[in-house]
């Protein structure tokens, strides 16, 4: 269910006309890993993948949409990093691929 959330995300990346092609490879390659270290951690911690899966769809669907919001992405954004709070040690790979996501999806709102 969470890997059909990224999956789904992934598809809209690739429709999107407002991110150059640079970009986004680079956020489909962290979509990619970010799928993987979801897996492992939805089966110790499930409510919590969702959540960060949650948190990185809505702040992605912000950051490639037309008309962006810059407060609203920013607010998306550092949600997202907040997702994996507490993780540094246990998660480390992905706090790291979160925190890329959201830098990556911070300098779109540029």
């Amino acid at each position: 269910m969470i890997g059909d959330t990224i999956s789904k995300l992934e598809g809209k990346l690739r429709e999107s006309t407002s991110v150059n092609p640079e970009t986004r490879a680079e956020l489909l390659e962290l979509l990619g890993r970010l799928k993987g270290e979801i897996s492992e951690l939805s089966r110790s911690n499930a409510e919590q993948a969702k959540t960060i899966a949650g948190h990185t769809e809505f702040s992605t669907r912000e950051a490639i949409r037309e008309g962006k919001n810059p407060e609203t992405l920013k607010r998306s954004i550092e949600e997202l990093s907040a997702s994996v709070e507490g993780f540094e040690s246990s998660h480390p790979t992905l706090v790291e691929v979160v925190n890329r996501i959201a830098t990556t999806l911070s300098n779109l709102g540029i």
